[in-house]
């Protein structure tokens, strides 16, 4: 299997069998962003996940969040962000336009307010790192002791498909929990199906340890000979990377994929989820990095039922099979003579 189909039908079976949110390709570095991406982070719902869902379906700015903003009286945006103007700017637009934020004019100055408080929606963040084949580790050791010794997620975890030895542990943090992913056949099938239609199983070989998410990490950020560059990063900042990446979950989830536009490549919801299924190549695909005419097996779709068209059906689908909430009533008030200001 390639790593973007083990990936994608890992999120379907882990979207399956967990209450939070699914989302995967999320930036996991703070001093060096865009430093460490993590494949996979499963988000726990915590004690206010519903207020949360009810405010917009969208990823909150966190310049919006950390503002001084509140429900009661509109601030004056200058006064209420502790950033670049441009940047709370932005944040301000944004906030707006998906309705977490309200805007008023104040002595013809531009105001705004929180149209909810902000809640307490989510609890542990859980990291997969996901590597098929373990005899092609690429830079799996570097990538796992980096999430160990930052600590920004509760949990690390590596997937396979690969049949685990004491040679593989040994070569990876104890900390980082280990799980053999593969096929069992259904035991409710009878179709006498050729062997298709079967479950993704997670067989657990080593649990994962709770990492201190509380506490100052250790982040590398250069490898050299003999050497290798650090940074300290201290708990607040943690704390405001989690919560970036809880929030771009929310607003992202997993099905971040395209359909080719080729009649050999048609919806495949076997597996609880509508993936991209290549019958040429026999498995899901990556419609941006190998479909199209270079494709041997590619043969442009016709008339209004091809694969493509199925992409405005994944948001409806997110929000059939998870807790997030496509459309949400919104928080937004209508105050007495604020209309002019739109």
């Amino acid at each position: 299997m390639s790593e973007f189909a083990f990936e994608l039908e890992l999120c379907a079976r882990l979207e399956e069998r967990n209450e939070g949110i699914v989302a995967r390709q999320l930036g996991a570095s703070v001093a060096d962003p865009g430093g460490r991406i993590l494949d996979v982070v499963c988000v726990e719902p915590g004690p206010e996940f519903d207020e949360r869902t009810a405010i917009t379906s969208e990823t909150i700015p966190d310049a919006a969040i950390a503002a001084d903003v509140g429900t009661g009286r509109a601030r004056y945006r200058s006064d209420a962000f502790d950033c670049h103007p441009n940047r709370a700017r932005r944040a301000t637009e944004r906030a707006c336009e998906i309705g977490f934020f309200e805007r008023e004019l104040r002595n013809g100055r531009d105001s705004v307010r929180q149209t909810a408080r902000y809640p307490d929606w989510y609890g542990r963040l859980v990291g997969i790192e996901n590597k098929p084949d373990l005899e092609r580790p690429g830079d799996l050791e570097a990538q796992l002791r980096t999430d160990v010794s930052l600590a920004l997620v509760d949990e690390v975890v590596l997937a396979t498909e690969s049949y685990v030895t004491r040679a593989h542990l040994n070569r990876i943090p104890d900390e980082v929990g280990v799980w053999r992913v593969h096929r069992e056949a259904d035991p409710g099938d009878s179709s006498g199906s050729d062997g298709d239609d079967t479950a993704l199983e997670i067989e657990v070989v080593r649990e994962p340890t709770p990492l201190p998410v509380d506490e100052p990490g250790i982040e590398p950020l250069e490898f050299r000979p003999g050497r290798t560059e650090i940074a300290v990063v201290d708990a607040e900042a943690k704390a405001r990377a989690r919560r970036r990446i809880a929030e771009r979950a929310y607003g992202k989830g997993w099905r971040t994929y395209g359909f080719p536009d080729c009649e050999a490549c048609r919806p495949d919801d076997s597996s609880g989820a509508t993936l991209p299924h290549c019958a040429w190549k026999g498995r899901v695909v990556d419609a941006q990095s190998e479909c199209g005419p270079s494709c041997d097996g590619y043969e442009p779709a016709a008339g209004s039922d091809s694969a493509s068209e199925s992409e405005t059906d994944l948001e409806a689908e997110r929000d059939r099979r998870t807790p997030w909430v496509a459309e949400p009533e919104g928080k937004r008030r209508r105050q007495s003579g604020l209309d002019q200001f739109g």
